[in-house]
């Protein structure tokens, strides 16, 4: 774990090291105007920094949702980012775990997320089949649409996820 690893709630006024800090981290996509536009909007969500040594080294974000039918109590993890320079030192593990812990208190029964199954999976996510993404994404990403379950059920839900706009625009679900 990074030395002097410290976690909190974003506020408004770190968007200026986010926007620094995901240029870095992605330097071939821009994520940061989905990241602004989640933290500037009104749907609820849980959103963290780390600071290792008084800078913003990493990022999570977590928005709810839900899955319908049924109306289960969802969240869709990402983005996510740690600094370059301390990637593999466990700022996102620590990010995710953070999250995990805040999702649970408020009764989040499944998160889920599209990313690497290798990094995920250490999670404990699995490949999800039965929750339709939001946008379609290509088929060779099936495997990285992924859930977890924080409430302890045995099967995760099944249906579509209902996400916030910001999260409508489909080159968010596409190469």
């Amino acid at each position: 774990m990074a030395e002097g690893l410290e976690l909190r709630t974003t506020t408004l006024g770190d968007l200026d090291d986010l926007q620094r800090l995901y240029r870095e981290a992605f330097p071939d996509e821009d994520l940061f105007p989905l990241v602004k536009d989640l933290l500037s909007g009104a749907a609820p969500l849980i959103s963290l920094v780390a600071i290792t040594n008084g800078r913003v080294s990493g990022h999570v974000i977590f928005t709810f949702c839900s899955i319908e039918p049924g109306n289960v109590a969802a969240a869709l993890l990402g983005p996510l980012c740690a600094a370059p320079d301390l990637q593999k030192t466990g700022i996102g593990s620590a990010l995710v775990r953070a999250g995990f812990d805040k999702l649970a208190s408020r009764n989040v029964a499944q998160v889920m997320v599209l990313g690497d199954p290798g990094y995920y999976g250490r999670f404990g996510f699995k490949p999800d089949h039965a929750v339709e993404t939001p946008c379609p994404i290509p088929d060779e990403w099936k495997d990285a649409w992924q859930s977890i379950r924080l409430d302890g059920a045995d099967r995760t839900a099944s249906g579509k996820l209902v996400v916030p706009d910001a999260w409508l625009d489909p080159a968010l679900w596409s190469a």
